[in-house]
């Protein structure tokens, strides 16, 4: 009972990074119609940019949630320059959107190993957190469970925004028919840079929520990014509640796979995305973009 126990919820902990992470991915996907493969490299470099507010490498030292914040936002600014500077000069040009936020990502990666060096990095969980909830015979980590209620909390502030906001409208539009949204005055350039900013914070928050339990390392960001494409595949682009719901799928079937049959992890957790390509290549809550 209690190893099941423990399981589902570090698959639904990892499932709430996971939509940390691939939120914002969605909405680019489902907006700017390009994968952003430096979407991982902003959860790594988010990771690496807290850990040293905390640890006081960058001459400050702040408390964890501070640094979390401090660390996406940065990651943000980042993020809107890049497609400013980068994306927007190569409009229209998907593969070299593709093969720039590629090329990208190895630079970020090159650059964080030579910044922080090749040594993992640990990351205490945060004082108030430390302790463990009882239900009956098990035990759960307060920590994690307090990762489950911040990605459900995120979760209710984006979908308000999506649905109750007029930027959120705007989005709507721009994921659902980015040609009519210009023709009734919706600036969708500038759309661009805004969702592109939201999920590179959202990335960065994660890649900082996440170091306690999954630690900092090179190759953090090539391990995130292919979970991300799955579960954007799943769940289908532009869908707040797709990324929500594949989100957690991936979390248990990574999981499950790695805990009780390991070596077809990697089998169990893509066969699913397969299969979704090949039978409804919308996914599961996506319109279709092709």
């Amino acid at each position: 009972m209690t190893f099941w126990l423990l399981l589902t919820v570090n698959s639904v902990t990892f499932g709430g990074l996971l939509f940390l992470l691939s939120a914002g991915f969605s909405l680019i996907f489902g907006l700017m119609r390009i994968p952003n493969l430096t979407h991982g490299s902003m959860f790594m470099v988010g990771a690496y940019l807290g850990t040293s507010l905390v640890s006081g490498a960058l001459g400050v030292t702040l408390n964890f949630w501070l640094a979390a914040v401090i660390a996406a936002l940065e990651v943000a600014v980042l993020g809107a320059l890049m497609e400013r500077l980068l994306l927007r000069r190569l409009a229209g040009q998907q593969l070299a959107q593709v093969l720039v936020t590629l090329g990208v990502s190895f630079m970020v990666a090159d650059i964080c190993l030579m910044g922080w060096g090749g040594d993992p990095i640990s990351v205490a969980t945060p004082p108030h957190l430390t302790g463990f909830v009882r239900v009956g015979a098990a035990a759960a980590p307060l920590y994690r469970l307090a990762i489950i209620a911040l990605a459900v909390a995120v979760a209710i502030a984006l979908w308000l925004m999506l649905e109750r906001t007029r930027l959120g409208a705007m989005i709507r539009a721009g994921v659902d028919d980015p040609q009519m949204a210009r023709v009734v005055g919706i600036r969708v350039s500038e759309l661009f840079t805004i969702v592109f900013a939201l999920g590179a914070a959202l990335a960065g928050f994660a890649g900082m929520i996440g170091a306690p339990i999954l630690s900092v390392y090179p190759g953090l960001d090539q391990d995130m990014l292919p979970l991300a494409l799955v579960v954007v595949i799943l769940g289908g682009t532009g869908s707040l509640l797709g990324s929500f719901v594949g989100s957690i799928i991936v979390g248990f079937l990574y999981n499950f796979g790695q805990a009780l049959v390991p070596e077809l992890a990697y089998f169990i957790l893509f066969l699913p995305m397969v299969l979704v390509l090949v039978l409804r290549p919308q996914g599961l809550f996506g319109a279709q973009i092709l």
